[in-house]
């Protein structure tokens, strides 16, 4: 059975802004972690974070959809999960774009829940990245 993560997040921003805080290698770093991310389909990339005695901190990930600036996905492997995550920013007027994030391929409710408290906390750090 495979579970999926689904939020939504509203930004008062411009699309433009936020396609860019979502695909910036340097601003992903900010808001994430360190890594080696290009916006290229096919572009293999790890984001580096804080190692514990349970992880190693490492995601390993691949490029899979950059429709700019509407959507971008790519995969997401951390030992022997597999997800897929997809980021799709919509315009709604007044200065206000929804980012739309959903996370597939969870094997247990325990990690879909560590992934939706992880997004939340790091959703709160792109709202820094975007008021700079």
């Amino acid at each position: 059975m495979s579970l999926t993560l689904s939020m939504d997040f509203q930004f008062t921003t411009s699309i433009e802004k936020l396609w860019s805080a979502v695909t910036d290698s340097s601003k992903l770093a900010k808001w994430i972690a360190e890594n080696d991310f290009k916006p290229v389909v096919g572009h293999r990339f790890q984001f580096r974070h804080q190692p514990n005695e349970y992880w190693d901190g490492i995601v390993n990930g691949e490029v899979l959809i950059v429709d700019e600036p509407n959507s971008l996905a790519y995969s997401w492997a951390t030992g022997d999960e597999k997800h897929m995550v997809t980021l799709t920013l919509q315009d709604l007027g007044d200065g206000k774009v929804n980012l739309h994030l959903e996370q597939t391929g969870f094997s247990n409710a325990h990690g879909l829940a560590g992934a939706k408290y992880g997004w939340s906390e790091w959703i709160g750090e792109l709202e820094k990245v975007l008021e700079q």
